[in-house]
């Protein structure tokens, strides 16, 4: 049986997912809590990731071994975690264009 384009770019797709979820061999499911600070007032927060339904804070993420981007609506947030470091850059836009925010997260065994 030979399998068609489509069906090859499906399995590379499935395979390539699976891959993205294991993290220094383990994979990532579940949800992770991890607290986030901004460095220059020094508030602290707790964001919580689902990995198994790609949400951050009940808001649909973008889960990639290097990052977690989402949008939460309530404060016209762009988000962006970069799980290496731990940077997380806050875009938010407006009629005025915006600003941006660099905040810190302590990834712990979730990044």
């Amino acid at each position: 049986m030979s399998l068609k384009l489509p069906d090859r770019a499906r399995i590379a797709a499935w395979a390539a997912g699976i891959a993205l979820l294991a993290v220094n061999g383990e994979a990532l499911a579940g949800e992770t809590a991890i607290t986030c600070s901004n460095p220059a007032s020094g508030a602290s927060w707790q964001i919580t990731i689902d990995y198994d339904r790609s949400m951050v804070d009940s808001n649909p993420a973008q889960v990639s071994d290097t990052k977690i981007s989402w949008h939460d609506a309530k404060d016209g947030g762009n988000y962006t975690l970069d799980r290496k470091s731990g940077d997380l850059t806050v875009i938010v836009a407006s009629s005025t264009g915006g600003y941006f925010i660099y905040d810190r997260c302590r990834l712990g065994n979730s990044g």
